[in-house]
């Protein structure tokens, strides 16, 4: 009996080994495909953005610029300083970003009235179509990446994607 017991327990061992060979194969497997698959949508997103900007009829803006007038946003305008912090660059970067923008018709400064040392960036017209097309770009993305996942996917999803955000953040971005 106590053969037969031991050559039970080594049973369950190599039953248990193979089976932690075959789930480390599969989670090495798992985390190879989403390596391949973040590194190609990081590669991919901006050159895809702009060609879809680009479709759209907006075809005289680069990516930064888009993202600055997203930045500003729609509205009575925002600080420069705000702008520039939420795009994560210098205020000089964006003092020549603006400078395009106006030259091209897409936004404009203006000095705050209640306190002169202020620069406030707006949309023009122009630059609120613009935003527009963009917004709706990113709309289409999110609406065909949502469109098969049911709500315990989109909770899966939302929860995967703030953890590969706040990585990025803390590792890159944290000052």
């Amino acid at each position: 009996m106590s053969d037969n017991f031991e050559f039970e327990k080594e049973t369950m061992n190599i039953e248990a080994s193979e089976k932690s060979i075959t789930e480390d194969k599969s989670f090495e497997d798992s985390k190879k495909i989403i390596n391949e698959i973040i590194v190609e949508l990081f590669n991919n997103i901006m050159m895809i953005e702009e060609k879809a900007v680009r479709m759209r009829g907006i075809s005289d803006l680069s990516m930064s610029e888009i993202h600055a007038i997203d930045a500003i946003g729609v509205g009575e305008g925002k600080m420069m300083s705000e702008v520039a912090e939420e795009l994560h660059i210098t205020m000089g970067t964006l003092t020549a970003t603006m400078t395009k923008l106006e030259k091209k018709g897409y936004a404009k400064r203006e000095k705050d009235p209640t306190d002169r040392r202020v620069v406030l960036a707006s949309l023009t017209r122009k630059g609120e179509l613009a935003n527009k097309i963009h917004k709706n770009f990113h709309d289409e993305m999110i609406d065909r990446v949502m469109i098969d996942l049911d709500l315990h996917e989109d909770k899966i999803l939302i929860k995967s994607l703030r953890n590969i955000n706040e990585f990025f953040i803390k590792e890159y971005l944290a000052d």
